[in-house]
């Protein structure tokens, strides 16, 4: 019953969020079959024929209502159709996102995975020896998080790629030197490339990783059990990882899924300031083309990730606390 609630509520969840994916674009200004007629207005006249079928490829337009676009952008996403791009034609959205994803998960979503566990890592440490000097490191790493994030790229930017030019300043990876392909030099290029990028996240986000886990561990180590294991004399290893940590590590959980739930929507600061070939530059683009296909399908791949790491965190919950499952 536990799993059968879950899933009912994330696919009502998912269809409010794909409902709202179809009318937002949609009441923004501008119209993508415009900016279509106006490309092929350049080579000559459009005729109504042909603007009929612009708006019957791109599914909009003031020819066909909105409950008829409405019922068709359910049925296409349904058979796995997210449609044309405007700004990359005649490319498909699923082309695009498929070229462009990659880039954004391993740029983000390592970037994220090493600063959560740096983070609790070293926030598991600094409570258990409260005062020690990593405790006193703290306020440092948190001073980096208030930063904003668009200011302390810059900052990296122009100290490592300018004054002591170590990383370049913007790409995914040499375009002139290297092929793209699981070959030694390819990869090496895109590590080389997405260094700094993720040097900027980690340093602005594991302070609030590790403050979050400090605190946890505090609050855990004065509670009963944790009396009752120092009573029963076992070792201090284990009540830190096994009793302390464990428990501590619950809310943490819940903010990592959360953030890997953003990695694509949190990807489109970073990727602006270093030109990061990811998705959300592909974002950027459409927004400014009024590309309403591609700003679904982006969309879509937001809320699902966002969904789905929530729903993986209920369930992570349900194995890490059983009480979760009694309560639900």
């Amino acid at each position: 019953m536990y799993l059968l609630r879950k899933a009912g509520f994330y696919l009502v969840a998912l269809w409010a969020a794909l409902t709202v994916n179809f009318f937002i674009p949609r009441l923004m200004p501008g119209d993508p079959v415009e900016i279509m007629i106006s490309k092929l207005g350049q080579k000559g006249p459009v005729s109504p024929e042909t603007r009929a079928s612009i708006e019957a490829l791109l599914g909009t337009g003031t020819s066909q209502p909105l409950w008829d676009q409405y019922k068709d952008y359910l049925s296409s996403l349904a058979s796995g159709d997210l449609g044309v791009s405007v700004t990359f034609f005649p490319a498909s959205v699923g082309d695009i996102i498929g070229q462009t994803l990659p880039w954004t998960i391993g740029l983000i979503g390592l970037s994220t995975i090493i600063s959560f566990l740096a983070g609790v890592g070293l926030g598991t440490l600094a409570g258990w020896k409260r005062g020690s000097w990593l405790d006193s490191l703290i306020p440092v790493t948190t001073m980096f998080q208030s930063v904003p994030y668009f200011w302390l790229a810059l900052i990296l930017l122009f100290l490592f790629g300018s004054v002591w030019p170590l990383f370049p300043l913007n790409g995914g990876y040499d375009v002139y030197n290297v092929t793209p392909g699981w070959t030694a030099a390819f990869i090496g290029s895109v590590i080389y490339y997405g260094t700094l990028p993720a040097l900027t996240i980690i340093i602005s986000s594991v302070g609030g990783w590790m403050l979050g886990m400090r605190n946890m561990m505090v609050s855990t180590l004065s509670d009963d059990y944790m009396v009752t294991a120092e009573a029963k004399g076992l070792r201090p290893g284990r009540i830190m990882r096994r009793y302390a940590a464990r428990n501590a590590v619950l809310p943490s959980i819940s903010g990592f899924a959360i953030s890997l739930g953003f990695v694509v929507a949190g990807s489109i600061v970073t990727e602006a300031v270093f030109s990061y070939p990811g998705i959300g530059s592909a974002l950027l683009q459409a927004v400014g083309g009024n590309d309403y296909a591609l700003m679904q399908g982006i969309f879509l791949i937001i809320t699902l990730a966002v969904l789905g790491a929530n729903l993986l965190v209920d369930l992570l919950y349900s194995v890490i606390d059983p009480r979760t499952r009694s309560r639900s």
